[in-house]
């Protein structure tokens, strides 16, 4: 992959999936230069080493919806099992299995990109207090401005999928 490793260029492989920031197998093994089913058996060979906080297998319903974010997809076609996500500290134990220095010289930057995006979800959370505080200050005139700015800052919410015709 000839992806600069920057916390900007790798946070288009970051995903919010059951209220955690994961990176999923695929895309960790193109970053590392390997295949994912030697990412996958490193992985079996160490699985004490990542307990279910640090990595799981995403659910039919989590990986349909998430094909479904993206027109053309790479990683989604014929698949003999739903893909592994790596939590952040899943990744940092990735580089204690996968010894290469590319490996590290990967988890060094994808680790600088869960700081960034930390650091970006802490702003957008102080800015939603400063405008609250606003929004207590002055009466309803701004009420309407103020709820379309928060829409704005809000993380999107995860699409239901409906169930049944709906024209």
């Amino acid at each position: 992959m000839s992806l600069a490793l920057k916390p900007e260029n790798l946070a288009q492989f970051v995903f919010f999936i059951r209220g955690e920031k994961v990176m999923l197998a695929q895309d960790l093994a193109e970053l590392y230069g390997i295949p994912v089913k030697v990412l996958n058996q490193a992985v079996k060979r160490n699985i004490k080493r990542f307990p279910a906080d640090f990595m799981f297998q995403l659910t039919n319903d989590e990986f349909e919806g998430l094909k479904s974010q993206f027109v053309t997809s790479s990683w989604g076609g014929l698949r003999r099992a739903r893909p592994y996500a790596f939590t952040e500290q899943g990744v940092a134990m990735l580089s204690s299995v996968l010894r290469s220095q590319r490996a590290v010289e990967v988890n060094i930057a994808i680790m600088r990109t869960f700081v960034q995006l930390r650091r970006l979800m802490d702003g957008n959370r102080e800015l939603a207090r400063k405008i609250e505080a606003l929004e207590k200050k002055y009466d309803e005139q701004f009420s309407v401005v103020f709820a379309a700015i928060k829409e704005l800052i809000a993380p999107p919410a995860a699409k239901k999928k409906q169930i049944g015709f709906h024209p």
